[in-house]
């Protein structure tokens, strides 16, 4: 019973074990046709080594064994360029590095037109950095990033183009002259900067010499004002002071005239001589000194006369018309703006436009032309007409 139960158990085992293999490679078989693909890529799928078509995002379904995929990663990918060495023109070297964004446009170029297209744009950025950079100057290289950017990239499109990849933007990071370069670029940027701070201290020192001076002008303009406006006061005041004086001798001279006339008409009268030529001023004051004795002239009607007129050629002799006119001339000078002064010295302490001042020639041309006005258009002093000149023998 024992020997023949042992090719039966055997044989169950053995089909057990073929199961169990079928079963693997169902799964196995199964695993390798499905593909699934991420939604930010595209696969290229062989058959037998033979380019067959390329998987879109999702399950796809694919000869299990015989098939083999190479994503593609469909989002923009960035690619740093190693630092370079270049000589520019003026043969100055430098060194650059750069930033490639680039894009797959077309997956099956990709895979079919290049090996590596990442390592093929990094090499040929490279080559087209260098080859910009020794194309222009080296104040170029360092002062025009855009247009390095732009030529890199212009450079890049054509080959790209047929790799189905897109160059979305370069970007040069570092553009680094040589060592000894930079020594000569800082001695530059420094004597630079020293012009700059001697013009500006030169443009500060001239421009606080321009305000003193102009404060020292205002300063001496106002003290000018001021001395003339004392000058004009007091000739006003010695003008005021003579002319009372003299409308004090005028009230006083009319008595004076006539005691002196008096005085001479007794010693006319203590002469031979029976005839005698008598002044017309001087009948004139004896004919009122007449009155005055007589007091005719002390009262009228009740009220106090006031005192008599000098006739026309005493007023003139002693000068009492142009003592009238020299005091309404006075007068009106006198009464001087003194606030507008006030308000142009404040003016002046707050930096306001100088041209403003009234210059102080203007001024007292402006006061003889007043002056000038005043007397060509002077009124007359109205004469009595009981002091007509009068004759007698």
């Amino acid at each position: 019973m024992v020997v023949q139960l042992f090719p039966m158990q055997a044989l169950g085992g053995a089909a057990l074990l073929v199961g169990a293999l079928v079963l693997v490679v169902v799964i196995a078989a199964l695993l390798s046709a499905i593909e699934i693909v991420d939604a930010y890529e595209k696969r290229a799928l062989t058959v037998f080594g033979e380019y067959r078509k390329l998987l879109e995002p999702g399950i796809n379904f694919v000869p299990p064994f015989v098939s083999n995929t190479y994503a593609f990663d469909m989002r923009t990918q960035t690619l740093d360029v190693p630092r370079q060495e270049a000589i520019t023109r003026d043969n100055s070297p430098v060194t650059a590095d750069a930033v490639v964004y680039i894009k797959v446009m077309d997956a099956k170029k990709a895979f079919l037109q290049v090996d590596d297209y990442k390592m093929a744009v990094s090499n040929l950025a490279q080559t087209t950095l260098r080859a910009v950079l020794g194309d222009m100057e080296l104040d170029d290289t360092l002062n025009k990033r855009q247009e390095i950017n732009a030529r890199i990239r212009t450079e890049l499109d054509e080959p790209t183009d047929e790799w189905g990849i897109r160059v979305e933007s370069v970007e040069v990071r570092e553009v680094n002259p040589s060592k000894d370069v930079q020594r000569a670029m800082e001695q530059q940027t420094s004597a630079e900067r020293k012009r700059r701070a001697m013009i500006l201290e030169a443009q500060g020192e001239r421009r606080s010499a321009v305000e003193k001076a102009e404060g020292d002008k205002q300063s001496e303009i106002i003290r000018a004002q001021g001395e003339k406006q004392s000058q004009i006061l007091e000739a006003q005041g010695d003008s005021i002071s003579t002319v009372l004086r003299a409308r004090s001798a005028e009230s006083m001279g009319e008595r004076a005239i006539i005691d002196k006339g008096m005085e001479t008409l007794g010693d006319i009268g203590q002469g031979e001589s029976t005839t005698f030529v008598m002044p017309q001023e001087l009948t004139s004051l004896v004919g009122r000194y007449g009155k005055h004795l007589s007091g005719s002239d002390v009262k009228e009607n009740g009220s106090e006369l006031e005192s008599r007129e000098f006739d026309d050629e005493t007023r003139e002799l002693i000068g009492l018309d142009d003592i009238a006119e020299i005091i309404g001339e006075i007068d009106q000078e006198a009464d001087m703006d003194v606030e507008a002064m006030e308000q142009e010295a404040q003016a002046i302490k707050e930096g306001k436009d100088p041209a403003e001042i009234s210059d102080p020639e203007e001024v007292i041309e402006e006061m003889d032309q007043d002056f000038q006005s005043q007397a060509d258009g002077g009124t007359e002093v109205p004469v009595d007409e009981d002091d007509e000149p009068s004759t007698s023998d």
